[in-house]
């Protein structure tokens, strides 16, 4: 019987820049920790770009060719755990082009799941390096349909919208979010929520890759808007318990989507 209980446990880690072989031991440090808890978690999230973060000028030669580490390591661990591991997002290489993309595991370590950034951001100069996903992302959590996005992608509305649309319950965003964008980060996150009136567990980082300082902050927020989790600025292990009946009560109760004009609203609606 499906369950409308999920525990989620978010990662809020520092990175190395350039040093996957670190960033691989700290993520497994860090994730047993997660399943250590009293409260053993249903999924667990990694922020963005954990294994290189954005050592971009070198990115070619230490992105994770094709996941294969990443699918090797986070695969075995879920099996082994029972959990869904939703590996951040990583550099991945392949066919000489590098994206940035989370790898979604399950409970039997199947990667049932992977997504792409779909907007780069130029700001930290990703378009010059990276290659920007075609796909959107979704993937089944027990059942209960969910959505991932990454990072900057949040500024994007439509994107949020049409995977809400998808019949999704929940969004996870892994993300590198950096100083001084706190105020944007909290309300975007909890407008995502609110106008989708989902769950949305956000992972960031903290520490800082010597050009930009990261706040971590990461947060659980339900489909009200009410904030259930968040983090400070240091190293923590986020969780909170989602009650996934919440997502149809609400939507029944305000029916946003019932209410669409999408005729109106032009080819973007």
């Amino acid at each position: 019987m499906q369950s409308d209980a999920l525990r989620v446990a978010l990662i809020q880690m520092d990175i190395v820049p350039g040093d996957p072989d670190a960033n691989f031991r700290h993520a497994a440090v860090k994730i047993g920790e997660a399943l250590s808890d009293e409260t053993k978690p249903d999924v667990i999230v990694l922020p963005e770009m954990w294994n290189t973060g954005y050592a971009l000028e070198r990115i070619g030669g230490i992105a994770d060719r094709n996941g294969e580490r990443t699918r090797r390591t986070f695969s075995d661990m879920a099996k082994k755990s029972g959990v869904h591991i939703i590996a951040g997002s990583v550099a991945d290489a392949d066919s000489g082009r590098v994206r940035n993309t989370i790898y979604a595991f399950d409970r039997e370590g199947r990667m049932h799941a992977r997504y792409s950034k779909i907007h780069l951001f130029r700001l930290m100069d990703e378009h010059h390096y990276l290659t920007p996903g075609d796909e959107i992302g979704r993937l089944s959590i027990d059942g209960h349909a969910a959505g991932m996005m990454i990072c900057y992608d949040i500024r994007f509305p439509e994107l949020a919208r049409n995977i809400a649309l998808g019949g999704a319950k929940i969004l996870f965003v892994p993300a590198q979010w950096p100083n001084p964008r706190l105020h944007h980060w909290r309300t975007l996150l909890m407008a995502r929520a609110i106008e989708n009136q989902m769950y949305v567990c956000a992972v960031n980082r903290v520490g800082s890759d010597g050009k930009s300082d990261f706040f971590g902050h990461s947060m659980i927020i339900d489909p009200w808007g009410e904030v259930l989790a968040e983090s400070g600025e240091a190293e923590d292990i986020v969780s909170a318990a989602l009650d996934l009946s919440k997502v149809d009560e609400v939507r029944s109760r305000i029916p946003v989507f019932s209410d669409r004009r999408p005729e109106l609203y032009g080819r973007d609606g």
